[in-house]
């Protein structure tokens, strides 16, 4: 019924990268009057600028002037209602291809709120106004056939993507941007340490600087730096 295949079948295990995209007021946007007639212009127009996004974020242009894919396209893509979750196999992937997801997704993220946000707000009313996306690194197991994946990273990327007033957020574990990243990429996020359900406490993640700054005192005081974090 829920079309996985033999459930029966041993999982087998891969190394992944989990993205969950969320986007922000989405429950408020369905919940306007006679939100029917505006969700499938939303979603038809969202799913498909999103691809599209994700496609392009993965070609770069050679010195040939041929484009070409750096990275793997993603094994999973599905749909959560109010968002997205990718799952990379990293099999074939190294440390600088997974620290370029970063600035790949980040890159659609703020492309949402820069292009897509008003493009689509000229079309329906209060539509999503920010997407978010939470990252993380390990290991998922199939489920049946291999057609879906359950895993710590996954519960871990979900738990990123919802940090108050923060839209971009992914672990130091697994993710060594300050070797892969050129540091004008880099420049954008500030490492932090926060406790992380279900992984542990004072764990570094890293976060959009702008963002970070314009946080109050109260959300700050939830990150420690790492002279506090040694202090505990």
């Amino acid at each position: 019924m829920l079309n996985l295949g033999d459930m029966s079948v041993p999982c087998r295990e891969k190394e992944a990268v989990a993205a969950v995209l969320d986007l922000t007021g989405f429950t408020a946007f369905c919940s306007q009057a006679d939100s029917y007639l505006a969700i499938p212009k939303f979603l038809n127009d969202f799913l498909g600028w999103f691809f599209n996004s994700i496609r392009e974020g993965l070609c770069e242009e050679t010195f040939n002037n041929r484009k070409e894919y750096w990275g793997e396209f993603p094994v999973l893509v599905k749909f959560l209602g109010d968002g997205v979750l990718l799952v990379w196999d990293t099999y074939r992937m190294d440390n600088e291809q997974i620290c370029r997801l970063v600035t790949m997704l980040y890159g659609v993220c703020k492309d949402y709120r820069r292009i897509f946000y008003p493009r689509v707000s000229r079309a329906v009313n209060k539509p999503p106004s920010l997407l978010r996306c939470g990252m993380a690194r390990g290991k998922v197991f199939t489920i049946g056939d291999g057609r879906d994946f359950v895993g710590n990273c996954i519960n871990n990327a979900s738990r990123l993507s919802q940090l108050e007033s923060l839209t971009f957020c992914f672990p130091h574990r697994g993710f060594p941007v300050r070797e892969y990243l050129p540091a004008e990429e880099l420049r954008a996020f500030v490492p932090k340490y926060i406790s992380i359900r279900g992984v542990g406490d004072n764990e570094m993640v890293w976060v959009v600087r702008d963002e970070f700054i314009r946080l109050s005192e109260k959300q700050q005081s939830l990150f420690h730096n790492l002279e506090s974090v040694a202090r505990i």
